[in-house]
């Protein structure tokens, strides 16, 4: 087992599954305790957080936050897997779409929206994921799910042929299938459509020009400098408000008890979840005040110099 603790942001590069990223990265620096943050497909590239050693028990947090997306969308054809990897489906003539009408349909998009995960995906039904299924030529019956489209930003429109595309950064929830997005704006048009292409620009809060490659990982590591590429659990959930203990009842919170409210600074808010400091700057950890409490509850205690 290493001694890294940290959040490292990678570049995942395409044809690797987000699983090779993690494999590879527990081989490089001899650690287990790696999660990633989001998974991506094969195809896909893009921004892929990992989390290592004690920062693997904050993965549920960075998944919560929002994603963003560079996706590329074809019309006039649709695949099984609703991305250019799979099998045409259909294809049919998309020339007569306009710029006013993809724009109008694509911003009708933003908001909370239903979704059925595509058979080629990751979903379990009956304790079986739907891409099994989808191999064995079996489709199934899917619930809809509801996710969230923050914002669409149209960047670019290329008409003129009979498979127009339409490049756009999404900015959505966990959970949401950019394929299937790109599906259901073609058939609100009336066409068939496929993902043409896929970047995950942000996840976690961390941005492109932050994550590192493979390339850069060996190198620090031969360098003795990988740690410097991690950010730490505090800095990487810094999207939490932030509440000081007084120093009174700090030792309340290295032992995981309970924290009345009067000791704290400024008070927090019911069932939202906050990063815990005292007076001097300590980080103790995530809290939460149960709904219908007074107190402060430890969720994940980080103890100090532990």
């Amino acid at each position: 087992m290493s001694n890294y603790h940290g959040v490292l942001p990678v570049w995942k590069p395409e044809d690797w599954t987000s699983h090779d990223v993690v494999a590879k990265v527990r081989r490089l620096i001899w650690e287990k305790r790696i999660g990633h943050t989001g998974t991506l497909d094969p195809k896909v590239v893009g921004v892929l957080p990992l989390c290592i050693g004690k920062a693997t028990r904050i993965v549920e947090y960075l998944q919560e936050m929002p994603k963003q997306y560079e996706a590329t969308l074809r019309f006039g054809v649709s695949t099984d897997t609703e991305d250019l990897s799979g099998e045409v489906l259909e294809r049919s003539d998309a020339s007569h779409l306009t710029e006013e009408m993809i724009r109008e349909t694509v911003q009708s998009f933003i908001g909370d929206i239903e979704q059925v995960p595509p058979m080629y995906s990751a979903v379990k039904v009956d304790g079986k994921r739907l891409y099994d299924l989808a191999r064995e030529g079996k489709t199934v019956e899917r619930k809809a799910r509801q996710v969230t489209i923050n914002n669409i930003d149209l960047l670019d429109i290329q008409l003129g042929t009979s498979e127009p595309e339409v490049r756009f950064l999404v900015e959505c929830s966990k959970g949401t299938y950019i394929r299937t997005l790109c599906v259901d704006i073609g058939r609100k048009l009336g066409v068939p459509s496929t993902m043409a292409k896929l970047i995950r620009t942000v996840s976690a809060g961390f941005v492109p020009s932050q994550c590192v490659t493979f390339d850069q990982i060996e190198q620090a590591i031969a360098d003795g400098t990988f740690e410097t590429m991690l950010l730490s659990v505090e800095d990487a959930i810094s999207g939490m408000p932030r509440i000081e203990v007084s120093e009174k009842f700090a030792h309340y919170a290295v032992t995981g008890r309970s924290i009345p409210l009067h000791a704290l600074q400024p008070k927090p808010l019911t069932n939202g979840t906050i990063r815990l400091y005292d007076e001097q700057g300590t980080f103790y950890g995530i809290f939460q005040v149960p709904q219908g409490q007074s107190v402060l509850r430890p969720v994940k205690v980080f103890l100090p110099n532990e």
